[in-house]
């Protein structure tokens, strides 16, 4: 069994006036990034639509991946502190996954159209799942991804601080903090399985879609720190995450029927950004009210 009270050294946790500003900073950077390309590369205007599009499809997704990450860190009891080191690793693990997943996939699209069709199934389907769907609490026991890790590495009882691994006995053991980073990689991995597809009906430019995946995901540290404060404020945010999802698997699915029938980048840039801030615009105004003790 994997213990969930672990010793682990008490820092302080990053403030919320710092996730506000590091999330702020994130978030104007993508959008400098789109300036840039707007002014610089030629035909600016599409390249320009197409990255924000696509940046603000991932970011909405990685909301909907923070709060698993939330309730995985609420269920093993990880402190704040400990959290920041597993996220910084959990990044560094996306980048290149995310990487290698974009560039085969491309290939693939380009080799292999209808699987776009597919892709966008896919897409329609992960909406549905998110509107209609409840978060279970997650079990570490029934994890496919910890029943591996067991299988492979020898994992040690107790936590020990912020370490991945340690030595007993001059032998190398996995702590169950590196148990913890595996299932935030494996469930990143799920979610990009969704997220990428859905880029792909905005644009096959290999670049294009990898920086605003990158610009996403840079940012995921502060806006999870963000979320954990603000999880009730956000309670439409994940039904407008599925919405899109709905537009955007019904863009790629909608030349199976008919070849003239097209939604260019811009009309899907404005819809994509009316639905988030519809969504938020709703969580402000409906807040979730507080469940009595």
């Amino acid at each position: 069994m994997i213990p969930i009270n672990p010793s682990q050294r008490h820092e302080a946790p990053m403030s919320f006036q710092r996730a506000v500003l590091w999330t702020l900073f994130w978030i104007g950077f993508a959008l400098l990034t789109t300036v840039l390309i707007w002014l610089l590369v030629p035909n600016g205007g599409d390249h320009a639509a197409n990255f924000l599009a696509g940046y603000l499809i991932e970011e909405s997704l990685s909301v909907d991946n923070l709060f698993v990450f939330l309730m995985l860190f609420t269920y093993f009891k990880i402190t704040p502190a400990v959290q920041r080191r597993v996220l910084n690793y959990g990044i560094i693990g996306v980048i290149v996954l995310r990487g290698i997943m974009i560039f085969a996939g491309i290939e693939l699209v380009s080799r292999f159209e209808f699987l776009m069709y597919i892709f966008g199934a896919i897409v329609l389907y992960t909406g549905v799942k998110i509107f209609f769907g409840n978060e279970k609490e997650f079990d570490a026991e029934k994890s496919m991804i910890v029943k591996w890790t067991r299988k492979f590495f020898t994992v040690s009882k107790d936590f020990h601080g912020d370490k991945f691994f340690i030595r007993q006995a001059g032998k190398l053991i996995a702590t169950p903090l590196f148990v913890v980073l595996l299932v935030v990689e494996f469930t990143d991995l799920l979610f990009a399985l969704d997220s990428i597809p859905a880029i792909f009906a905005i644009t096959r430019i290999p670049l294009i879609i990898y920086g605003s995946n990158i610009l996403a995901v840079l940012g995921l540290r502060s806006m999870y720190f963000l979320l954990e404060r603000m999880q009730s404020a956000f309670r439409f945010v994940q039904k407008g995450v599925a919405v899109i999802l709905w537009f955007v698997g019904a863009k790629m699915i909608i030349p199976l029927f008919s070849k003239e029938l097209t939604i260019g980048t811009l009309p899907s840039l404005i819809i994509i950004i009316s639905i988030l801030l519809i969504s938020i615009l709703a969580s402000l105004v409906f807040p979730e009210k507080k469940r009595k003790a």
